[in-house]
């Protein structure tokens, strides 16, 4: 069979048939009359073995090893090529990823794909300053990706950058709060502890659920700063976790503020009334928190606090007692003459 049929049958090109036989990968069994290179049936077998190799992504010198040395196991070499394939596909979803983001940016010109660049370079720094000055010097005029500035922050622990990354995440808007959620379903804490401190720093109505949602979270810290982002604007479901905040001393001071203002609606006042009541009233209660639970008080509105006030002032414990007179004093010396 001559190499022309060769080539047809195998799909491999005469060219590369004659670069196999120059590396001694295959050589034609014999030559017809007038020279011609001649192929038989083993030929083109060990044709075909050699294709079959190199679709493992075998070199040719390993192909070559492989078909020649009869004490070569395939093991090590497969094990090799599983880890080789395996680095080669990290590095090209890194690419891709990559390639996303900048998609992402709507980029006008190639001015805005090197910023972009610039500042994916930037948040991968080990450096934490440099990763800060990428977040702050990002281009007013470039759209950043959101899902890049979302990931960012919720893998960083340097809190002067993730402080900037917040900063640009508001400036992003409701865009930024689909892969903010991504985080607060994290099993890690500290990253749903980032999420929920980033989406509270969005506006957006988008944010509200989400942080609705992370109120029911197992961690503490995640439920306060959710509770406190929605109580500040105004989310009544916030309330029983802001009025544990105060119990537990967590931003006991913004807390009291939150329900403070939640309270001006008559219709919550009440609601935050019988739960700070029902905490004072706990017996396990002790002094401490009873006098943070008399404190918030003071932020209330006076006709809410005023006769929970004058009760405490009387209360067997004396230090509660003297909190709650002097808060009392204090609301009446603000009411209107």
């Amino acid at each position: 069979m001559l190499i022309g049929e060769v080539a047809r049958r195998s799909g491999v090109s005469s060219r590369m048939l004659r670069h196999y036989e120059s590396l001694g990968l295959v050589r034609p069994t014999g030559r017809t009359t007038g020279g011609y290179r001649e192929y038989t049936e083993g030929d083109i077998r060990r044709i075909f073995h050699i294709e079959c190799l190199r679709a493992l992504g075998l070199s040719l010198r390993q192909v070559g090893r492989a078909l020649e040395d009869p004490g070569f196991t395939p093991s090590a070499l497969v094990g090799d090529l599983i880890r080789w394939t395996e680095q080669r596909l990290e590095r090209e979803q890194e690419l891709l990823g990559r390639l996303r983001t900048v998609d992402a940016s709507a980029p006008s010109g190639w001015g805005d794909v090197l910023r972009i660049i610039e500042l994916m370079h930037g948040l991968g720094s080990a450096d934490a300053a440099f990763r800060q000055q990428a977040v702050l010097s990002s281009a007013e005029d470039v759209r950043v990706p959101a899902e890049l500035l979302a990931g960012a922050v919720l893998a960083e622990s340097d809190p002067n950058v993730a402080g900037a990354l917040r900063w640009a995440l508001a400036r992003a808007g409701g865009a930024a709060v689909d892969g903010l959620a991504a985080g607060l379903r994290s099993g890690d804490v500290d990253t749903r502890r980032r999420a929920v401190q980033a989406v509270a720093g969005i506006a957006a109505d988008e944010a509200v659920p989400v942080l609705t949602d992370a109120l029911g979270d197992t961690d503490p810290a995640v439920r306060g700063h959710a509770a406190l982002a929605l109580g500040a604007r105004g989310v009544t479901a916030a309330v029983p976790v802001l009025v544990r905040l105060v119990v537990d001393g967590r931003s006991d001071v913004e807390a009291a503020e939150v329900l403070g203002t939640l309270a001006r609606d008559p219709a919550v006042a009440g609601e935050i009334m019988d739960a700070l009541s029902a905490e004072l009233a706990e017996p396990a209660a002790g002094s401490t928190v009873r006098i943070r639970l008399t404190q918030a008080l003071v932020e209330m509105p006076v006709g809410a606090a005023e006769d929970l006030l004058r009760q405490l002032s009387h209360d067997d414990d004396r230090t509660v007692a003297v909190v709650a007179s002097a808060f009392l004093q204090l609301i009446r010396e603000r009411e209107p003459s």
